[in-house]
């Protein structure tokens, strides 16, 4: 037994909460009526796009030693961040389960799958802590990206705002989400003698899942902001 199942369990139970109570504190508009499911799911991976992402660079700028030793370096904060976002990604894949037909979702179950292995292992053994600190790190660029699927609904696509929240969405991406995704694999690679074979496996795996992945999604951002 790890007391950080008790922060993942706390985490699925505070997340769920926030996802029920969030259409009275965040009003769905008109245009977002029809899909209301979406737009509670939308605005609590924000809320946890925001926690993480934002907790993921304190705990580097708190903690300069994690940057040294992603492996063996556990601060009791950033070990609970990462108990945290595996509660949420639980809830998000429970959410999405039970909410949206599966050839919609898969995507993302696979996703959150992957994470929720990576992370757990993080969570369970105490180890690899700065290393899904870094995977975090990507949760910066998500926030932007959330924001861009809640001006959609909003039928908010033709704003100033929605444009200048495509080019900071852009931006983060190569610096948050494809930088840091070739940096960790980059370090797995170079630290392979040093990683127990079954954990290696497993951060290859979700490397080699991930990476295309999220170039796909890159070039989806693409056409649909910049060459429509």
């Amino acid at each position: 037994f790890s007391p950080g199942l008790l922060v993942v369990a706390g985490s699925f139970a505070a997340f769920r909460l926030l996802n029920r109570g969030l259409e009275r504190l965040v009003p769905p508009p008109p245009s977002a009526r029809r899909n209301r499911w979406k737009w509670r799911n939308i605005w609590t991976s924000l809320a946890h796009s925001v926690l993480s992402g934002g907790g993921a660079l304190a705990g580097f700028y708190l903690h300069p030693e994690l940057s040294k030793d992603l492996v063996g370096t556990h601060p009791p904060g950033a070990h609970s961040l990462v108990a945290v976002s595996v509660g949420y990604f639980l809830e998000d894949f429970v959410d999405m389960l039970c909410n949206q037909k599966l050839h919609q979702s898969w995507e993302l179950l696979f996703h959150h799958s992957v994470v929720i292995v990576c992370f757990g292992i993080a969570v369970l053994l105490h180890q690899y802590v700065g290393f899904a600190l870094v995977a975090l790190l990507v949760e910066i660029n998500s926030i932007f990206l959330h924001l861009r699927q809640i001006l959609l609904m909003a039928n908010l696509v033709h704003t100033t705002c929605y444009r200048l929240n495509s080019i900071i969405n852009l931006g983060t991406y190569m610096v948050f989400r494809i930088a840091t995704l070739a940096w960790m694999t980059r370090w797995l690679f170079l630290n392979r003698e040093n990683v127990p074979p079954a954990t290696y496996a497993v951060g290859t795996v979700g490397m080699a899942i991930m990476t295309p992945m999220n170039i796909i999604l890159f070039y989806r951002l693409l056409r649909s902001d910049f060459f429509k």
